[in-house]
């Protein structure tokens, strides 16, 4: 809620409260002299607050203070609860109300009204309980818990790549600890079982942002990414993928190579349906991304050959699609849902080619023969 907005809503509520107890309390000074004790009971008020708003707060939470050390909601086990950047205190509590964190979520917005603490309601994460008091709940959301590490894997990188973005994320493990815990293929049962060798996890580790602690274990790490990609790759998904007569192994292939290819997002879909053309007619894919992921890393340090040539093209590589028919026998990079979506769901449409635009867009030309491919060609 905006300051301003705020401050008048309890503003009325001050003139109101004043209104009603005015009979019994003269103002600010009267609450200090008659009763120091609940007062000081309270803590110090918010020296920002207007004299009648800090009267009406002080003579609402005396009279509610008992309830003020009583278990604040029904929710028994520990939450796992994140406020955001920005978020104001008012949205805090409405969503610790919905998780029966705070019965009373208007109490313990008075009671951090009071003290002026709920501007500096920090954003990370907490551990709350319906158990905890309400001055706990207002204590506690003053020191977020952050993640101590945090690491990103962006969609279309290869087990490699995330390797080695292990030591900028200065994780508690090294890129061969990690290589080494993707090679052991002791994780989720139901989705090794589709995966033909389980000890090459290629495709399968979810492109996201994981939050890491320095007691994390390098398996602990693949296994919430193959658990992040077994919940994103829903049933919707899976079903798609049976319609398209692919099995999740090879649809999670395709999207790797559409997620290389595509540079454009929009694109994926179309390009999706290109490859699926050329799979049904029984023509080669002939992609780049395939050929790159068979070289290997470059000499500069780099995992994907940007300028291919044509002895590139001739590599003798199970995973060369311009040597060999169909799928290559594994993904070539992590697909983000995008990616995945697209091979589910690909644009209808004749064309069995394309290339890059000539504008230098990342967009590409389609066609639908080769003649039509030819003429596409940058001048």
């Amino acid at each position: 809620m905006p300051t301003a907005r705020r401050s008048r809503v309890w503003s009325c509520l001050a003139l109101l409260l004043a209104s009603v107890l005015c009979g019994l309390l003269a103002g600010a000074a009267l609450i200090v002299i008659t009763i120091p004790d609940h007062v000081v009971e309270l803590g110090n008020p918010d020296p920002a607050l207007a004299p009648i708003e800090r009267t009406a707060l002080a003579a609402y939470l005396m009279l509610r203070r008992h309830a003020l050390d009583q278990p604040a909601g029904s929710a028994g086990e520990p939450i796992d609860f994140e406020v955001t950047s920005g978020e104001s205190a008012a949205a805090v509590l409405h969503r610790m109300q919905s998780l029966e964190i705070v019965d009373e979520p208007l109490l313990l917005q008075a009671y951090l009204r009071y003290l002026g603490i709920d501007r500096t309601i920090q954003a990370g994460h907490y551990t709350l309980s319906g158990g905890m008091t309400l001055r706990d709940l207002a204590t506690t959301l003053q020191h977020a818990s952050l993640p101590a590490i945090v690491l990103t894997v962006p969609e279309g990188w290869r087990i490699e790549q995330i390797a080695e973005a292990l030591a900028d994320a200065q994780t508690p493990f090294s890129a061969a600890q990690f290589l080494e815990a993707v090679r052991i293929g002791s994780y989720s049962a139901s989705l090794l079982a589709e995966i033909p060798d389980p000890t090459n996890l290629e495709g399968f580790l979810f492109p996201d942002t994981y939050h890491l602690t320095q007691n994390s274990q390098a398996s602990e790490l693949v296994a919430t990414m193959l658990e992040t990609f077994d919940q994103r790759v829903d049933p919707e998904l899976r079903a798609a993928y049976a319609q398209q007569g692919l099995s999740l192994y090879q649809a999670v292939t395709l999207a790797s190579i559409v997620e290389r290819e595509a540079v454009v997002p929009d694109e994926r879909p179309l390009i999706a349906s290109v490859f699926l053309n050329r799979l049904a007619q029984g023509m080669k894919l002939d992609a780049d991304p395939t050929v790159q992921y068979a070289l290997g890393r470059q000499a500069d340090g780099a995992w994907w050959k940007t300028a291919l040539t044509l002895e590139d093209l001739q590599l003798d590589s199970p995973h060369n699609t311009y040597l060999y028919a169909g799928l290559p026998p594994s993904p070539i990079a992590s697909p983000g849902l995008s990616a995945l979506r697209a091979v589910a769901f690909p644009e209808a449409s004749p064309y069995l080619y394309f290339r890059a635009a000539c504008d230098g867009s990342g967009q590409h030309a389609f066609a639908e023969t080769f003649e039509q491919q030819l003429l596409n060609a940058c001048p």
